[in-house]
């Protein structure tokens, strides 16, 4: 019982600092970096994935959500990120 309410004190600390950041200043974190600490993957993957192939193809969705739906890039950013979190959960699933 500690454990889980523990857990979500923290994600409520988690929580604050997320509302507390502004863009701006997100825009001045180094996210791949900072999470490459904990998934070294951020790092060794520019050296083995063709990333030009997966960034044409990114792009070719976003630029559907955008005329289907007129989000703009930010929008349709966490759009494709919360698509792509729901494919890894239900990949995780099975």
């Amino acid at each position: 019982m500690d454990e889980l309410i523990e857990f979500d004190i923290n994600i409520n600390k988690i929580q604050e600092i997320i509302d507390r950041i502004d863009y701006k200043t997100s825009e001045k974190i180094g996210w791949t970096k900072a999470w490459s600490k904990k998934y070294s993957i951020l790092v060794q993957y520019k050296n083995e994935v063709e990333e030009s192939y997966y960034e044409k193809e990114l792009d070719r969705l976003t630029d559907d959500i955008k005329k289907k739906y007129n989000y703009d890039d930010l929008n349709v950013f966490l759009v494709l990120k919360d698509i792509l979190a729901a494919v890894w959960k239900s990949k995780e699933k099975k």
